[in-house]
């Protein structure tokens, strides 16, 4: 598990195997400092997919997480609950109710206890896979690693307003699943304040797709996903979305790829996508590696 913003987010990397096979996943928790409850997003490797996340907080040394879901046609309660946590291990558990909350049924048991660091290189290697989904699931190779970032927003999108402000920051991107997923994290400073976020961006091997959930740490909520592809060098990943209570369009564009930079786009439109507003472009610059590296 890894920290993010400094504790009010957290990645965690799960990769199990057993009789019933390989279980390969990824858990996004978010913090909502308004309302002092994690949201608790998971994705498995299988379908790239992010689930709808269950919400709580811990009290009294337990944390509680509930959502409303669909099992075998009915609507049941789901419960997420982490207890028996010391520094070194803690104990999760899945249960389900499908008789609103009178009786549960766990379904799901895990117990962690704390490893050293993996020494790095010691990692199994991935299995051969088919050769449209080994290409499709490296199109985000050339993002990871550091970056200087320069961006500008436009305040006050699909309004006739030509306002824009601009930030400079700086953006981290590490793999995840052997590069089949990536975390990117970007923290920028500007002219209309702070800014701290972070996409969670997710490969379906069967769709050969990549869905992209962003979060920022004002509110720590994955807003619904951008979906889409490479084609001939161009990312395009699209959505549809309310703004102002309309319903509109969203496009995110990835272009202009070099091994030492890129450049992305984020455009609306309200008339279904016979035109688009830009209103987010930010440059990517790689920084270099320092010379000064211990021998």
């Amino acid at each position: 598990m890894s920290k993010i913003w400094n504790g009010k987010a957290s990645l965690i990397e799960l990769d199990v195997s057993g009789p019933a096979g390989q279980i390969e996943g990824a858990g996004l928790r978010l913090y909502n400092s308004e309302t002092h409850q994690w949201s608790l997003n998971w994705a498995n490797s299988s379908d790239g997919v992010m689930t709808k996340p269950v919400t709580g907080e811990f009290k009294n040394g337990r944390g509680e997480f509930f959502d409303q879901e669909e099992l075998a046609g009915r609507a049941i309660l789901a419960r997420n609950s982490f207890l028996d946590i010391t520094p070194n291990s803690s104990r999760f558990e899945q249960a389900f109710s499908n008789d609103w909350g009178k009786t549960w049924e766990t379904n799901w048991v895990m117990t962690f206890l704390r490893q050293e660091p993996e020494i790095e290189g010691s990692k199994t290697q991935p299995q051969s896979i088919p050769s449209e989904t080994a290409r499709a699931q490296h199109d985000f190779d050339f993002h990871i690693g550091t970056w200087k970032t320069h961006l500008w927003r436009r305040i006050h999108p699909l309004t006739g307003s030509n306002i824009w402000v601009e930030y400079d920051g700086r953006t981290v991107v590490r793999k995840i699943w052997q590069g089949r997923a990536n975390l990117v994290e970007l923290v920028a400073n500007g002219e209309a304040g702070h800014f701290e976020g972070l996409s969670l961006r997710l490969y379906n091997p069967r769709s050969h797709q990549w869905s992209l959930n962003f979060a920022n740490i004002n509110d720590g909520t994955l807003s619904q996903p951008t979906i889409g592809e490479f084609r001939n060098g161009r990312g395009e990943f699209f959505d549809q979305e309310t703004l102002n209570g309309r319903a509109i369009f969203v496009r995110f564009a990835i272009s202009e790829i070099t091994p030492t930079s890129c450049r992305f786009e984020q455009s609306f439109s309200d008339n279904g996508g016979q035109s688009w507003e830009v209103n987010w472009i930010a440059i990517d610059t790689r920084e270099k590696e320092s010379t000064d590296k211990v021998q």
